[in-house]
């Protein structure tokens, strides 16, 4: 911080450089939720806008139907085995009781009419032909449910391919929109880029400094940071080749500053010493000192020794004596610290 300013004017800066933060994270947040909503501007493609309207919705019909067939004929299947198995069941039940009648004859020996006999037989013929039955029904609901796989594999090969074909033009799409969005976002913020280069070299010091500074550093936030989340794989390219220019504008301006500068010293340096003196300001004058720097040529000097009263690189006067004690004081003074006598002009 400048040891020149009055302290009230110190805390101001800071107020005014808290002001400038404040000033560019707002600027920041706002920027942030425009970059993010950009894309909005585009509508989202689907692969649905690359197909044949028609063909998708046959295909996609008939892997609805076949998945139905196949739940319906699954389901038939199941209880059909389910009767398929009480059917058997029955019959070894029946076949069971048949051989233990028939062992049964014979052991003792019992020999009759063959009417029961073949009743028995014609029974266990009956519950034989219902097992059959129920199998082929069984085997029926299973070659259903092959068949509604099959038709549901061939429904979705052709889809597949639909989509397939559909995807290379939905990629094709994308990048070309994701091109649009990425330009949407360079038209945005390097026009602040360049807004904010052209307050940097001219309204920097100005009366509204925290707002050109803050704006400033909205600018390359928005740029160098903001952006990166959303930069597509060539973006990269542009990000680096726009700093590239950046700095290479910075560096220009700051080697012409520089000479420029040096010019006007040596100019300044020429000049007598009260001309010189009337042209420095009050309080850059002070900071200067309190540096331990000349206020003219701004090389260090010794301003402790109490000897030194000009500066041995420039010969600018930096000490004199009041007029009214005879203080040595600081040729910069206004008053004398000794006596407060107001400050002659250096002859």
């Amino acid at each position: 911080m400048n040891k020149g300013l009055r302290l009230s004017e110190q805390w101001f800066r800071r107020g005014l450089w808290l002001v400038a933060f404040a000033f560019a994270w707002f600027l920041s947040g706002l920027g942030s939720t425009i970059v993010g909503d950009l894309p909005r501007v585009e509508q989202r493609q689907t692969l649905d806008d690359f197909m044949a309207p028609q063909a998708a919705a046959q295909a996609r019909a008939a892997i609805a139907g076949a998945r139905r067939a196949e739940q319906n004929a699954q389901a038939a299947l199941e209880q059909a085995r389910l009767k398929a198995r009480a059917a058997q069941a029955e019959q070894r039940s029946a076949r069971e009781t048949f051989d233990n009648w028939l062992a049964a004859r014979r052991a003792t020996g019992s020999v009759g009419e063959n009417a029961e006999l073949q009743a028995r037989l014609q029974a266990l013929d009956g519950l034989q032909a219902a097992a059959r039955q129920a199998q082929a029904r069984a085997e029926a609901q299973e070659q259903a449910a092959l068949d509604a796989r099959q038709a549901a594999a061939r429904a979705q090969d052709m889809l597949a391919q639909l989509e397939q074909g559909a995807q290379e033009q939905l990629e094709q799409a994308r990048r070309r929109q994701e091109l649009r969005v990425f330009g949407y976002r360079l038209a945005l913020t390097l026009p602040l880029l360049a807004v904010a280069g052209w307050l940097f070299a001219k309204k920097r010091k100005s009366t509204y400094w925290p707002f050109v500074w803050g704006f400033i550093f909205f600018a390359l936030f928005a740029f160098f940071v903001e952006l990166v989340p959303y930069l597509p794989s060539y973006g990269g390219y542009v990000r680096y080749a726009v700093g590239i220019v950046v700095t290479a504008l910075v560096g220009r301006y700051a080697i012409v500053a520089l000479n420029r500068y040096l010019e006007r010293q040596k100019e300044a340096e020429a000049l007598p010493d009260a001309e010189r003196r009337k042209d420095l300001d009050y309080d850059v004058a002070l900071a200067r000192l309190a540096k331990g720097v000349c206020p003219g040529c701004e090389r260090a000097v010794d301003l402790k020794d109490g000897k030194t009263d000009f500066c041995p690189h420039c010969g600018i006067g930096l000490f004199a004596r009041s007029g009214a004690c005879g203080t040595r004081r600081s040729a910069f003074a206004r008053y004398c610290q000794a006596c407060g006598a107001a400050a002659t002009p250096a002859p």
